[in-house]
């Protein structure tokens, strides 16, 4: 609501499309952020959907930072186009490195504890992956993710990382971050914006994506 108001108070020819923009992303993080708490009590995540609700969380909230820059900076119709979609691709790619750090990060980096998201449990893009892979390593991990909820022993978060792993969760989560941020910076450079902010974002797009995983 506060940065509603900061934009209905600010004298721009492009304030209008701004708080559309901005108010339409709010409800797709709202949409987000239900489907992510909702897939706590699941006992079964689809891939596309845990997809889906990385898009509307990361995505959207990315997307429309580029969006709302491009329009208070002069952008083009087609120029604002790119400039989203670098957004929502980078967003994206970005949940799969949180995700992936989520599991294999280096605490001192993190600030979260080892297998942090293996102990929560939590459905996040390697696991989801993993556990609908349709391999004998994805069903072990699907038996401790879904046997009653006594905590995990250390060994047993150790199997589970590793069980992502020969599932081809881990695989899978880079690949897809490295195939974003290709996407993303062919978006970004089909803008013709070649000047300083260009290289910027660009420098900003490798580093999300290129983070220690």
């Amino acid at each position: 609501m506060l940065a509603l108001d900061v934009l209905a108070h600010c004298e721009h020819p492009a304030t209008p499309q701004a708080m559309r923009t901005l108010g339409a992303t709010v409800m797709e993080l709202l949409d987000g952020q239900s489907a992510d708490l909702a897939f706590e009590s699941l006992s079964n995540v689809d891939l596309s959907e845990c997809l889906t609700m990385a898009e509307l969380k990361n995505g959207a909230l990315l997307g429309s930072a580029c969006a709302l820059g491009g329009l208070y900076g002069g952008a083009t119709a087609p120029q604002l186009g790119h400039l989203t979609a670098f957004g929502r691709q980078l967003g994206l790619a970005f949940q799969h490195v949180d995700d992936l750090l989520g599991i294999w990060g280096d605490p001192t980096v993190t600030g979260k504890p080892v297998f942090s998201d293996l102990r929560n449990r939590k459905k996040s893009l390697p696991v989801v992956a993993a556990l609908t892979s349709g391999t004998p390593a994805g069903d072990e991990l699907s038996q401790l993710y879904h046997r009653e909820r006594r905590p995990l022993t250390e060994a047993e978060l150790n199997r589970a990382a590793q069980l992502v792993d020969l599932a081809g969760g881990r695989d899978w989560s880079q690949d897809q971050a490295d195939d974003l941020l290709v996407r993303a910076l062919h978006d970004l450079h089909a803008c013709a914006a070649q000047n300083r902010a260009d290289a910027d974002l660009t420098a900003l797009a490798q580093l999300v994506v290129q983070r220690d995983r």
